[in-house]
């Protein structure tokens, strides 16, 4: 089967070193991972999944290895470049929700839809749009001390859905919620997958995720465990430490 897949490591490997001791976090991983694929991240604290993450959307190099991301080989790029990328192609779902106190659910959505260049009318018209798909179309004008720690998550997903990414990157988005929150904010995310084509990676310790996901990754001391694609999908492809599927097509890069 010849599949296009958006998002490509390659041979990655991370250390970090204190004073005299490098500490492996990333040990030779390689995956591919397609769009509208909501594709879960799961290890213990100290597994190198945050690290992964980060790697994987240009926010840290790695000391080896590639990501190709939309076809573009991302450290080839210059940092105006990569800039350039990440504003244009990813959005970035942190479970700290990094929302302003002083602006209104709408507001914190708009705000970085002005740096795409976006005027005033349309930046709100997709703001209450992404706010809508969330399911808070009724609260758009609440601040951040009059909502609920699921709402504020569901803000921080509609900010990111709002910029229309191709590639959305969610750093623990659960572990501050409830059971039922979290089931919210999972859906969410995988509705954005589904419905805007978009390639999701969500990274994360709770394993009631699960369920939810089209994909499982177990990661654990820097190397992939076990890789699952749910059967919903048709697929039975795995995808092993070091090796990415020779058929494996890379998108053209994107423009």
């Amino acid at each position: 089967m010849n599949l296009t897949h958006a998002l490509i490591a390659e041979d990655v490997a991370k250390a970090y070193t204190t004073g005299k001791i490098d500490t492996s976090v990333l040990d030779g991983l390689s995956l591919a991972l397609e769009a509208r694929e909501l594709a879960l991240v799961l290890g213990p604290s100290g597994s190198g999944k945050s690290t992964l993450l980060a790697i994987l959307s240009g926010l840290l190099r790695p000391d080896r290895g590639r990501i190709v991301a939309l076809g573009e080989d991302l450290w080839k790029l210059s940092r105006v470049q990569l800039e350039r990328f990440r504003l244009q192609h990813t959005g970035f779902v942190f479970q700290g929700f990094n929302l302003f106190p002083a602006l209104s659910a709408v507001e914190q959505v708009m705000l970085p839809l002005g740096y795409l260049g976006l005027d005033k009318r349309t930046a709100q018209n997709r703001a209450l749009a992404a706010l809508e798909e969330v399911g808070l179309g009724s609260r758009v004008h609440l601040r951040p001390l009059e909502m609920s720690g699921g709402e504020k998550q569901r803000v921080a997903i509609a900010r990111a859905l709002a910029k229309k990414p191709q590639l959305l990157f969610a750093d623990e988005p659960t572990s501050a919620l409830d059971s039922v929150n979290g089931k919210i904010v999972i859906d969410s995310l995988h509705r954005i997958a589904r419905n805007f084509g978009a390639t999701v990676v969500c990274v994360s310790h709770d394993h009631r995720l699960a369920a939810s996901a089209d994909r499982i990754i177990t990661i654990q001391d820097g190397l992939i465990q076990s890789d699952t694609v749910s059967s919903a999908n048709g697929r039975s492809d795995k995808l092993h430490n070091g090796t990415v599927p020779a058929d494996a097509a890379q998108p053209e890069p994107a423009s």
